[in-house]
């Protein structure tokens, strides 16, 4: 379980302190998943950075499991909204990278994952030649080449064209149904959170507060964006964010 207890989250010191997130509280219960939205420079990915253990609140605390989360750990996987990924190395490299960095050898089933999401063919070739989706599954590639039991997204899929940012939220949903990590989304965008989102907590602008918790039970399907519950779900959080 992932627990968030009165996190407050500053930078700069002083004069010049800028508060980003303030005496925000919330748990996730192992492989369940929450998306996190507000306006934009709201505090999301300052939260999301905490939670990964990059950057440490003012007060509060996050524990993963009972553990006190302080620093990152090998079972929590980030994905940036810029995939990150290295352009002299392949996107068989790319996908291994954190396997690599800790000096252990691929296991099989990173080939598996490249498979999976339709990278096989284009194994050995480098970023440049890759469409904007084909990178953001390269990034997807290596965030789950080390099995994480957390997933942490910060805007993955954000400046995509539409059908593209279906198929890879398609694509993150089976693979959450598949390998049952616990899931948690900072996006701007309703309908992701809609989509993506089992409880969905919206955040006031900066710094942030939870303003409203909407719970989407009923997520999970592919065929779930067609669904009534979806579309009311949406005009939740429209009325949350605007309010």
């Amino acid at each position: 379980m992932i627990d968030v207890h009165a996190v407050t989250i500053d930078y700069g010191q002083g004069e010049q302190t800028v508060r980003a997130v303030e005496n925000v509280s919330f748990h996730l219960d192992k492989g369940k998943s929450l998306a996190l939205i507000g306006p934009s420079g709201c505090g999301k990915t300052s939260l999301l950075f905490a939670l990964s253990g990059l950057l440490y609140p003012r007060s509060g605390r996050i524990t993963m499991g009972g553990e006190e989360v302080n620093t990152p750990r090998r079972d929590v996987a980030l994905i940036l909204q810029n995939a990150g990924l290295l352009p002299w190395k392949t996107v068989w490299q790319n996908a291994n990278l954190s396997l690599l960095l800790n000096g252990e050898f691929p296991q099989q089933n990173a080939a598996e994952v490249l498979a999976h999401l339709g990278l096989d063919s284009v194994m050995k070739r480098f970023p440049a030649e890759l469409s904007e989706g084909m990178k953001r599954r390269v990034g997807i590639a290596r965030a789950l080449s080390t099995s994480p039991s957390v997933l942490l997204m910060d805007e993955p899929l954000a400046s995509l064209d539409t059908l593209t940012r279906e198929k890879i939220q398609d694509l993150f949903l089976n693979l959450w149904h598949e390998h049952g990590f616990s899931l948690i989304l900072v996006t701007h965008n309703i309908e992701e959170a809609a989509f993506l989102g089992q409880r969905i907590i919206v955040f006031t602008d900066r710094p942030a507060r939870i303003s409203a918790i909407v719970d989407n039970p009923q997520m999970g399907a592919l065929d779930y964006r067609e669904r009534s519950p979806f579309q009311a779900v949406m005009s939740q959080l429209r009325e949350a964010l605007e309010a």
